[in-house]
């Protein structure tokens, strides 16, 4: 015959456990980021695209991120990563851009990572997608980075939500890097 305390103690782990399978491990952080969060404004930077697989039956076996082209990036480079391939897609501006000094006329819009056979994210798993992206802007103190997640099963999950005005994180928040003053000026951050 149980007590009144272990019929309790009872209830109590039930609805932690109820509650827990209700939130899920890592809800709340189970979405595309940016690695780290914040660069130097004027510097380059070296970022990774961490990109949680959020379905139990289907893999991720694409990922596209946007570049801002009103804060036009002019050099993007990728980190090779074995089992992907990787495309910068690259536009031509309406018209010139002054970019620490240099006129640019054409920027990066985008970079393409396509998984090869048996090389996609698996369910539980993650990956860091890694590039290094020239001269931030001096005049925004944030990027935003929309991603698409393509699935196996053909679903596409676009990771390009803005935070709500009250600033509560939507169901889908685009990656962000957060753009901070450099030290003494424009220079530059070295990839170790």
């Amino acid at each position: 015959m149980n007590s009144p305390r272990t019929i309790r103690s009872i209830a109590a782990a039930a609805a932690a456990i109820g509650i827990t399978t209700l939130i899920g491990p890592g809800t709340a952080a189970a979405h595309v980021t940016t690695e780290p969060e914040q660069a130097a404004q004027g510097d380059s930077a070296k970022i990774a695209f961490r990109v949680p697989n959020e379905r139990p039956d289907a893999s991720t076996v694409k990922v596209h991120v946007a570049l801002p082209l009103d804060y036009p990036l002019s050099s993007v480079r990728t980190r090779p990563l074995p089992g992907w391939t990787a495309e910068v897609q690259k536009v031509r501006l309406p018209r010139p851009v002054d970019v620490a000094g240099a006129q640019v006329t054409e920027a990066v819009s985008g970079i393409t990572w396509t998984a090869l056979p048996s090389n996609a994210i698996g369910p539980d798993q993650f990956q860091d997608f890694e590039a290094s992206l020239g001269t931030l802007p001096t005049t925004t103190d944030r990027l935003l980075l929309p991603t698409e997640q393509t699935y196996d099963s053909g679903e596409v999950v676009r990771w390009d939500q803005l935070p709500a005005p009250d600033g509560s994180e939507p169901e889908h928040p685009a990656p962000e890097l957060a753009l901070v003053p450099g030290e003494g000026g424009a220079g530059h951050q070295h990839d170790d």
